[in-house]
């Protein structure tokens, strides 16, 4: 993959934390490369460590030991604000439980992503990306009238309204049942695939950590 471009390195990266017995280390000396239109999937049981791995790649948490350097930054140089100016710019999000406001409808939940990347007509490209998704009809609906599937896909339409170089996904499918999981996993290979952007989810999902280029699999906080 050397004629690609590396978007994101895990440079022996370590996790732990204070317990109640010492010191607890979650994760020990990863690393790996992601290179620019891949998918990959992060696996392992319950415990293994995989959302905070994905934590540490996307700026949200820092490591103990080593560093990632995310789109040629090293978030190890770069403070809260920092990392997040990084994100704002190159990052998309899609969480297991949606994490919609309630408060707002699914269009402008979408739009507040626009809004805050500083896209120009925020509502028309918002409503472009809820009919991308099938829910155009459904744009001033509140999270709590819509399905879990219809909010999950509001999710993705928000996370790819800024055409993020890399979209992280923590158990995308795990709130929804089985049709509506396939569906949201169809609809987010589309549009991953459409947009040329780098997939990097969680998953306890073979299914869907299949349908990933790259598995990463972690057994007790190591990369095996």
């Amino acid at each position: 993959m050397s004629n690609l471009t590396k978007v994101l390195s895990a440079n022996h990266l370590g996790k732990s934390v204070l317990s109640s017995d010492g010191s607890l280390t979650i994760l020990h000396d990863i690393c790996f490369d992601i290179y620019e239109g891949e998918s990959a999937a992060i696996t392992g049981a319950s415990g293994s460590g995989k959302s905070t791995l994905l934590g540490l790649l996307a700026g949200l948490d820092t490591p103990t030991t080593g560093n990632v350097s995310l789109m040629s930054q090293n978030l190890n140089d770069l403070d809260e604000d920092g990392r997040a100016k990084v994100r704002g710019l190159h990052v998309g999000f899609v969480f297991q439980s949606f994490q919609l406001l309630p408060h707002l409808s699914a269009i402008e939940n979408v739009m507040l992503a626009a809004e805050l990347n500083g896209l120009k007509n925020p509502s028309e490209q918002a409503l472009i990306w809820l009919e991308r998704v099938g829910l155009g009809e459904r744009a001033k609906h509140f999270p709590r009238t819509l399905s879990g599937g219809e909010q999950q896909r509001v999710a993705l339409a928000r996370a790819f309204i800024t055409k993020p170089a890399i979209l992280f996904a923590d158990e995308p499918t795990g709130s929804l049942d089985e049709a509506n999981g396939n569906k949201v996993i169809d609809l987010l290979f589309e549009l991953n695939q459409a947009n040329n952007s780098t997939l990097i989810l969680v998953t306890h999902d073979p299914a869907l950590a299949g349908r990933c280029q790259r598995q990463l699999h972690l057994q007790g906080g190591r990369l095996l």
